[in-house]
């Protein structure tokens, strides 16, 4: 039977929101956000690793323990960029588990954080690419005009061809351990640009602007009425 696993990336330090606090841990609708990221997936995968700052290690486990949030998950200690976290959370996953890398239609998911109200038909879609091996992202076509270059130097494109991209993004197991093995690069903003440095093409998987990615404190009222 096919393994499904998902990495949780949530190693962020909160600083685009003015807060002490990474907005991963911040509360909605009086559950912090992670928690709500983390049981979006219980129903759509095996195994759920997520990667945490070391400094933010022992507050979680206090608050898995004040909201009673039993989702079982592994922990792992992230890096000091997304590709490391991400890394840090393949080798745990290797080492645990490694029969994941070597048997066939194994997949892996990639998902942010503070991105808690994902749609699970999209996750399912999503491991079902992966299972036929389809490296996929979510993703929603942009509604703006696009301009592409500097402040006095750019010109227009089809916004018809510009895409915003979103998580889960979802691979091969032996794949995105594969690409996970190269060296880092600061053109790794996702891991489909990981994946895609390696020579494998992404499928986009057409999602829903409800799937936000809160960045400001704004998001967290946006997202309350998403949830109603």
């Amino acid at each position: 039977m096919n393994k499904r696993i998902v990495i949780i990336a949530a190693g962020g330090t909160g600083s685009r929101i003015n807060a002490d606090l990474p907005k991963q841990y911040m509360l909605l609708n009086d559950k912090p956000v992670l928690m709500h990221t983390i049981a979006a997936f219980v129903e759509c995968s095996d195994l759920i690793v997520v990667a945490l700052h070391s400094d933010m290690v022992q507050y979680w486990t206090e608050l898995c323990l004040k909201y009673d949030f039993a989702v079982p998950h592994e922990m792992v200690i992230g890096g000091k960029t997304r590709f490391q976290s991400i890394r840090n959370a393949i080798n745990f996953i290797e080492q645990r588990f490694p029969e994941v890398f070597y048997e066939e239609g194994n997949s892996i998911a990639v998902h942010d954080a503070a991105r808690p109200l994902v749609d699970k038909e999209l996750i399912e879609k999503s491991f079902e690419l992966a299972e036929k091996g389809q490296c996929n992202v979510l993703a929603t076509r942009s509604t703006n005009s696009i301009r592409l270059g500097g402040v006095a130097d750019n010109k227009a494109v089809d916004r018809d061809t510009v895409w915003q991209i979103q998580t889960p993004q979802t691979f091969p197991a032996h794949l995105l351990l594969q690409a996970y093995r190269q060296p880092e690069e600061p053109l790794f903003t996702d891991d489909a640009s990981v994946i895609e440095k390696i020579g494998y093409p992404i499928h986009l998987l057409e999602s829903s602007p409800k799937n936000i990615k809160i960045t400001y404190a704004e998001d967290f009222e946006i997202a309350k009425i998403y949830m109603k």
